[in-house]
């Protein structure tokens, strides 16, 4: 018998966050998985980031996660999407040396101190009145701990799907966990079941690529980590191509060769990253799809086509793909397919998520529901430090939707649920301005380091840059520019038409068509501060009426979401109360009035009768928000 203070099962991206954040705030931590040589491991595409993804993973970097720094060290393309639109749409990606990305989160792991990495399945869960005490592997083994995370992904009664044939399996050739689905059933879980799937993988000796075209990279790439200033790895170019007529045809005959579409798969798949088939069936008028083909390593002949996740039948994958220009002899590697597995519906955590029905007991990644790297690394992250203050008993950790894209995550997961995998979008964050890339360090750095995952050095470079950002706006703004000679033939320089009387640096920088870059040159001769901080200079310069009128809304969301309701508060016979809002409350069990009234179908009515049912510090609270 062993014994340890967190204890986290599977080796995922949240897995791997989640035991790290554990170790680094002291815990003595054990990482169960059921093969160390997947730790970390890229199942499905190559890359991390995107839009809303790429917020995710600097907000962990912020918090002192891995994520962002084993990217930078193992990316092989990086890209900012929708760099020509406003930043609060902007995300970072990279393409990834899948091979080269887990072995160094490997090494990571293995060179943590108080982390114990153990190659085992764990098939029951210890649970006494209520608290979660430990784990029993397939082997017997009994270990204990004070909290215990679990991070299974696609693994809980995992089930692959190729055409009518499936097999047990969390993945390709990877046995599933078949047994510990029994204890979230023996506590009183509810327990679901989803679907997600993959492409074939093509050789890329196989490919004509000048029949497609080419995808490059950033010519300067940036970096996912706010240590790193500059990303020295080679980049390699990614390639674009379409689906056909052919390829629909093809999808139309062998439908009944799909087990999405013959009844084989009861569970839900993603709406937002749909198979090709689905694709076919649900937007029928539209001819071509983009695939995107992407190097799965620096020293690897595989090939990802981002676009066609499939489960048909083997040889219908064949026609598929040669239907496909520039693939007309592509070889496939390894057949796309679907997997079935459990899920734990979210509703039944906390902001925390600790589970409500078993204290000690917290869930991150797949089995709440999400899909994707980035959603379950920032879960994993949030659950393993969660879990370690549970057993230092130190007060919680919760992120709310006004600090982050992880706060929103969490929030949507915890308030409303899930009935298909969720995926994370700068359109499900309401202040989205506020929450951008480029600023998660002065969002949230300062936290991390509160909780001991962010150095002194990291935390004072992170002070030292925002305090470079207020003396530079201080000095744009004191600046006086005038429609003399010398000024006018440097504004003509800039493209600026006439200037009818005088203004300051900072009211040339609001007009759209002028950079902190072509201030900085026109005026200083040389960029005055680093290229970071006048990013943020012209950000916050640039958006100051909007930043300004999203800040007041999350002033007066604040109040709301400081109203606390207690966790044994009884909405069974409250007058005014529907039948459906007492069920929607007893479930979600809403920890704020403002928790409250996110829930779906709650009315703004039944929220405001909660104001004056809760204490008096509540009621006064609400009511100023109220009237704000």
């Amino acid at each position: 018998m062993h014994s340890y203070d967190v204890i986290v099962i599977g080796g995922g991206h949240a897995g791997c966050e989640a035991a790290l954040a554990a170790a680094r705030m002291g815990c003595r931590t054990a990482l169960v998985t059921l093969d160390l040589d997947k730790v970390a491991l890229m199942p499905c595409n190559p890359a991390i980031g995107g839009v809303g993804k790429g917020h995710i993973v600097r907000e962990i970097d912020a918090l002192g996660g891995e994520m962002a720094k084993c990217i930078d060290r193992t990316g092989i393309q990086f890209r900012v999407l929708n760099a020509s639109k406003g930043p609060a749409v902007r995300g970072s990606r990279a393409q990834a040396d899948k091979h080269l990305y887990k072995e160094e989160m490997r090494r990571v792991l293995e060179s943590q101190a108080g982390l114990d990495l153990l190659e085992e399945e764990v098939d029951e869960l210890v649970i006494e009145d209520r608290c979660v005490r430990g784990v029993i592997t397939a082997s017997g083994r009994q270990l204990l701990a004070g909290a215990v995370v679990i991070t299974t992904g696609t693994f809980l009664n995992g089930m692959v799907h190729v055409g009518l044939s499936q097999r047990p399996a969390g993945r390709v050739d990877e046995k599933p966990s078949t047994r510990l689905s029994r204890s979230f059933l023996a506590a009183g879980f509810r327990v679901g079941r989803l679907k997600t799937g993959t492409p074939p993988r093509l050789l890329a000796g196989s490919i004509d690529f000048s029949r497609c075209q080419i995808q490059e990279g950033d010519a300067e790439p940036k970096p996912f980590s706010f240590a790193n200033e500059r990303i020295s790895r080679p980049q390699v170019p990614c390639y674009l191509t379409a689906t056909t007529e052919q390829t629909r045809r093809v999808i139309q005959d062998n439908l009944h060769l799909s087990p999405l579409y013959s009844g084989i798969i009861e569970g839900v798949g993603p709406r937002y990253c749909p198979s090709i088939e689905d694709k076919v069936v649900k937007f029928p008028d539209k001819v071509s799809h983009n695939i995107f083909l992407e190097p799965e390593g620096l020293n690897t002949d595989w090939i990802y086509p981002n676009g066609i996740s499939t489960s048909l039948a083997e040889e219908v994958q064949w026609k598929v793909v040669r239907s496909i220009p520039g693939l007309e002899r592509a070889e496939i590697v390894r057949p796309g397919y679907a997997v079935e597995y459990d899920f734990v519906p979210p509703t039944q955590l906390q902001p925390t998520l600790e589970t409500r029905l078993v204290s000690g007991l917290f869930h991150a990644g797949q089995i709440n529901g999400t899909s994707g790297y980035e959603e379950a690394a920032g879960q994993g992250l949030v659950a393993g430090i969660n879990a370690a203050l549970k057993v230092q008993k130190r007060p919680p950790f919760v992120l709310t939707r006004m600090e982050g894209y992880i706060g929103v995550l969490i929030d949507d997961l915890v308030t409303k649920g899930t009935e298909e995998p969720y995926r994370m979008f700068t359109s499900r964050a309401e202040y989205r301005l506020i929450l951008r890339e480029d600023n998660a360090d002065w969002r949230l750095m300062a936290r991390g380091h509160a909780l001991g995952l962010v150095s002194d050095e990291m935390n004072e470079r992170c002070r030292e840059k925002y305090r470079a950002v207020e003396r530079e706006i201080e000095r744009l703004s004191a600046t006086r520019v005038l429609p003399s000679p010398e000024d006018l033939t440097r504004l003509k320089a800039l493209g600026i038409g006439e200037l009818r009387q005088p203004t300051t640096l900072a009211g040339l920088l609001r007009r759209p068509e002028v950079t902190y870059d072509h201030l900085a040159r026109a005026f200083n001769g040389a960029c005055a501060v680093p290229r970071l901080v006048g990013e943020q200079v012209e950000i916050q310069v640039k958006y100051d009426g909007f930043i300004s009128r999203q800040n007041q809304m999350v002033a007066r969301q604040k109040k709301l979401e400081s109203v606390p309701i207690p966790a044994d508060f009884v909405y069974e016979g409250i007058p005014g109360l529907s039948r459906e809002v007492v069920q929607k409350f007893e479930e979600v069990r809403p920890a704020t009035l403002g928790q409250a009234g996110r829930i779906s179908g709650v009315t703004p009515s039944a929220v405001a009768l909660l104001m004056v049912l809760v204490d008096g510090r509540g009621r006064a609270a609400a009511g100023e928000a109220v009237q704000t």
